[in-house]
């Protein structure tokens, strides 16, 4: 039995997977700003009040969970604003760089004691922050952001292998979630499934990798 610790547990993609990993007989810590019903009366362990993009909220968390081991920490919480050319909002790209990129440094570095050798980090990114996969344009804030954390996360890789931690690159799909007006392809079940299937394979000698729920490695 392992513990994961989950962000942005409260729904979505976060629920979902925090759902399976208990369904698997995981000890599972949800983490949100604000929690749900459904995340309350799932099983997990619940952490509310903690927002990513803010060094109060994350050192709330690593206060927490002050001597405590984790064998899985995905960084799963994120924000999606739309954007185009003609109508920037400069604001709205720093609130994403700043939630999807910084956060989730933010909580590795924070929780960097609570890892131990053979723990594993996923990073729940996007083919959107694929530089060479963009033939859309447009997104500026949240492509620009996810392909902060895709780098952000590389480096995670490289410098946390001597401690024997290793590091994923996550897309979950184009997921049915409120995040895309529940548009999406897949359902969150369904990522969830893959997403964790990609977290198991995880290892030293592929870490720092970019790979698509599927399996697919996918181009920076």
């Amino acid at each position: 039995m392992s513990t994961i610790l989950i962000t942005g547990a409260n729904r979505g993609i976060g629920l979902s997977l925090t759902q399976l990993y208990l369904a698997r007989g995981d000890t599972v810590i949800g983490v949100c700003r604000s929690a749900s019903d459904e995340l309350n009366s799932s099983g997990a362990e619940v952490i509310t009040g903690v927002d990513v993009s803010q060094d109060s909220g994350v050192e709330k968390l690593k206060t927490e969970l002050s001597g405590r081991t984790i064998d899985v920490l995905i960084n799963n919480a994120g924000i999606l604003r739309k954007s185009s050319l003609d109508s920037l909002d400069i604001e709205q790209i720093r609130e994403q760089f700043e939630v999807n990129a910084i956060g989730p440094l933010r909580v590795v570095a924070a929780l960097r004691s609570n890892l131990s050798r053979g723990s594993k980090i996923g990073l729940i990114t996007s083919r959107m922050g694929s530089i060479d996969d963009n033939d859309s344009g447009s997104s500026y804030g949240y492509r620009m952001s996810k392909s902060a954390l895709n780098a952000a996360g590389k480096s995670l890789s490289v410098d946390l292998k001597n401690e024997g931690v290793a590091v994923a690159l996550l897309h979950p799909g184009w997921v049915n979630t409120e995040m895309v007006n529940y548009n999406g392809l897949i359902e969150p079940e369904e990522a969830a499934a893959g997403l964790a299937a990609r977290i198991d394979a995880l290892n030293l000698e592929n870490s720092g990798g970019f790979w698509h729920s599927n399996g697919d490695r996918l181009p920076w």
